[in-house]
């Protein structure tokens, strides 16, 4: 007999090992199934044991089918009442690939017609379809004109083992959930006594799965249905045979189960766990239980075990910048609490387990349905660990930039290295003399390098201004290597502490941020992630003081308030009142966590909040002495949308109050005729630091009085 089973693209070589140890003859790899021949015991087994397959398919004809007729032909070469009752039921499924049949529900009716007609001409009977548990399910797979017909044997496709009814938020199916088990050893493991947890274990397959390869259970044993047991051709006291022993090895087998441990944060999906394993008769086998991953798991009994996961992934459950976080906890429990095991991530997204902070001793690719996966397989090994600490990351990123140095590189990025040798030597003396640690040394002197460098305290920062649609991307990114390979020799200071900020680094946790000092203010700064503020802007270091000296007694109003420098100045310089508006809510916690840095709380007299400038501004009926705003602007004047909230601004001034205002643009003015009730003085000159006289005017700021 010629079988042919289905199985998921990337399991064929897995199936042709089963089905060889099942007694198959010549199993030979195809597109997402697996050749092979045998007697009717074979395919029974198959049907019984695969834990990979979807289908065993019984060949019965290969015929032309380049026409209806000619399909409907050919069905009807096959002698049907020998496998079918001729008042039974079937179900015909139709497949269809690079053929002139096109339509699978029309080649399905035509399939169906075919066998109805020789069953009704002979017998003066007729079949009826019936969707669900046929006597006879018929698999056509229409490929370039030519249709194979088959038997479908399984019935329905073997990866529904019958434990399983509700499959949670993000199902793994059981024959991709066993294949990921065969893939990183487990039946080696527990035959060592190792035991296996999943820490985010959803439904309970991958445990169900484990508990039946570990105790030799069939994976069939508990369907009631299969497509051979109404088929004519049906053996029963082979299958009667074969279902006895496997009974009789699940006996013997389930003493041998170990230990099997599942967690989930959800308490829907262990409640749904908990019914697929009472259902898979595994209940005094397989523990799960509502677990967070943040918090600590149990002390393990064995050395020895398997930690396998299929975490999300940004398909199913959140965006990936969102999952970074959660990748980097599993890491850190690996290392932390696993060394010594084996461990397997199944994940759609790669890169997110890269933020894991292991090397993968092996991966294979595998799909999850359409989604292209991979296996990754670790040792948790100390050998095997990444330090995915800052510095580490920032020695990484300089050395691959200096070996991508040719020699004319380095020649050329030696210009750079000298004019930031010049730059350091005297801005450095001016900085140790104004006792201020935080400053810039570089900014786009040379139109070659456009990069900003800064020191915070004994960090580097390094930025990459946008460069002009002009400029040669590639170009560009080179030069950015110059400026990385040759900073620490020039700066004197060791590669980790050396920030490059790009937008592919996500700072999710205040934990990832930096302190810095400003005389005795504390800040914390992002000295990483470009998507946000670095936290403490240099060009406002001289508005800092100002605010500072200016604020005793003050009732003070910082809007778009950010991070909140500005605002821990005034309060150091004991305000009366300070109040911070934002848009963004992030960054009133970030001036939260400033506030509590300094020792100072977020209290009636410091009050943050979150609100839409222009709306809290109209309504706001409070008067202020001392008010800040840095304008959101970005045309050569102040956009029209912003000049009615900068007036109703400038209105919340008391009689004697001062309103500043500042941009990060070299080319915006305000216009007079704006605030004829206001005296305008442009103070940019004063404010302007010594390490920032290349650019006078890239910081600018107004004072406003009555």
């Amino acid at each position: 007999m010629n079988f042919f089973a289905t199985t998921p693209k990337g399991l064929e070589l897995l199936l042709v090992e089963e089905l060889r140890s099942l007694g198959a003859v010549d199993p030979a790899e195809k597109l997402a199934g697996v050749t092979f021949t045998g007697d009717l015991a074979v395919a029974y087994r198959a049907c019984l044991w695969s834990r990979l397959a979807n289908r065993i398919l019984l060949r019965l004809a290969q015929v032309p089918a380049s026409t209806p007729e000619e399909l409907y032909a050919g069905v009807q070469t096959i002698l049907w009442d020998e496998h079918l009752e001729p008042d039974g039921t079937l179900n015909v499924n139709f497949v269809c690939t690079q053929s002139k049949i096109t339509h699978t529900l029309y080649g399905s009716q035509k399939v169906k017609d075919a066998i109805v007609d020789q069953l009704r001409e002979k017998y003066n009977q007729r079949p009826n379809v019936a969707r669900d548990n046929p006597d006879v399910s018929v698999h056509v797979y229409l490929y370039r004109d030519v249709a194979s017909i088959s038997i479908d044997l399984s019935g329905e496709s073997l990866h529904k083992r019958g434990y399983r009814l509700d499959t949670g938020a993000a199902p793994l199916k059981e024959n991709l959930a066993a294949a990921i088990l065969l893939r990183v050893g487990w039946k080696k493991i527990a035959e060592q006594h190792g035991m296996l947890f999943d820490p985010m274990c959803g439904s309970g397959t991958l445990l169900i799965e484990a508990a039946l390869m570990a105790g030799d259970i069939a994976p069939g044993l508990l369907r009631d249905y299969f497509g051979f047991l109404r088929w004519k051709k049906h053996d029963a006291a082979l299958w009667e045979r074969i279902l006895q022993e496997a009974k009789q090895r699940r006996e013997q087998g389930v003493s041998t189960i170990p230990t099997l441990l599942g967690y989930d944060e959800d308490p829907s999906a262990i409640k749904v766990a908990f019914a697929n394993i009472e259902r898979a008769n595994l209940r005094s086998k397989i523990h799960v239980e509502k677990h967070e991953l943040s918090e600590p798991f149990p002390k393990k009994d064995v050395a020895l075990g398997l930690f396998v996961t299929n975490p999300p992934y940004g398909e199913r459950l959140g965006e990936t910048s969102e999952l970074q976080s959660l990748y980097e906890q599993l890491g850190a429990k690996l290392k932390q609490e696993f060394v010594g095991w084996h461990a397997a991530v199944f994940t759609g997204n790669p890169e997110l387990g890269k933020k894991m902070g292991l090397r993968s001793r092996k991966t294979y690719a595998l799909f999850n349905g359409a989604i292209p996966c991979q296996l990754l397989l670790f040792d948790v090994q100390p050998e095997w660990f990444v330090d995915r600490s800052p510095a580490a990351s920032n020695e990484r990123r300089i050395r691959k930039a200096q070996k991508s140095l040719s020699e004319r590189d380095q020649e050329f990025a030696q210009m750079f290295a000298n004019r930031i040798r010049k730059n350091l030597k005297t801005i450095k003396r001016w900085a140790e003399k104004e006792n201020i640690s935080c400053y810039r040394v570089y900014d786009a002197d040379l139109p070659e390098y456009a990069v900003k460098v800064d020191f915070y305290g004994q960090n580097v920062v390094v930025e990459e201004y946008q460069a002009p649609q002009s400029v040669d991307q590639e170009k560009a990114q080179k030069r950015l290597q110059h400026v990385l390979a040759v900073l620490p020799e020039a700066l004197n200071i060791p590669m980790g502490m050396i920030f490059l900020r790009n937008r592919d680094e996500h700072t999710d946790s205040f934990d990832a941020f930096f302190q810095a000092e400003e005389g005795d203010a504390k800040f914390l700064v992002n000295l990483r992630d470009a998507n946000f503020a670095v936290g403490l802007s240099l060009e406002q270091r001289q508005l800092r003081a100002i605010i500072r000296e200016q604020a005793k007694g003050k009732h003070f109003l910082n809007v778009f308030s950010g991070s909140g420098a500005i605002t821990i100045s005034a309060v150091l310089g004991n305000a009366a009142t300070t109040k911070s508006i934002d848009e963004e809510e992030v960054n009133l916690e970030w001036l939260q966590q400033n506030l509590a840095l300094n020792g100072l709380e977020n209290t009636r007299s410091n009050q943050l909040v979150n609100a839409e400038i222009g709306v809290w501004v109209l309504n706001e009926k409070a008067r202020y002495n001392l008010i800040f705003a840095e304008l959101p602007a970005s045309d050569f004047r102040l956009r029209q949308e912003h000049r009615h909230w900068v007036l109703d601004l400038a209105n919340l001034l008391s009689a004697d109050g001062v309103l500043y205002l500042a941009a990060g643009d070299s080319r915006l003015k305000l216009a007079p005729d704006l605030f004829e009730m206001f005296a305008i003085e442009d103070i940019t000159p004063q404010i302007n630091p010594t390490d920032f006289a290349r650019h006078p005017r890239a910081y600018q700021c107004w004072k406003l009085t009555r």
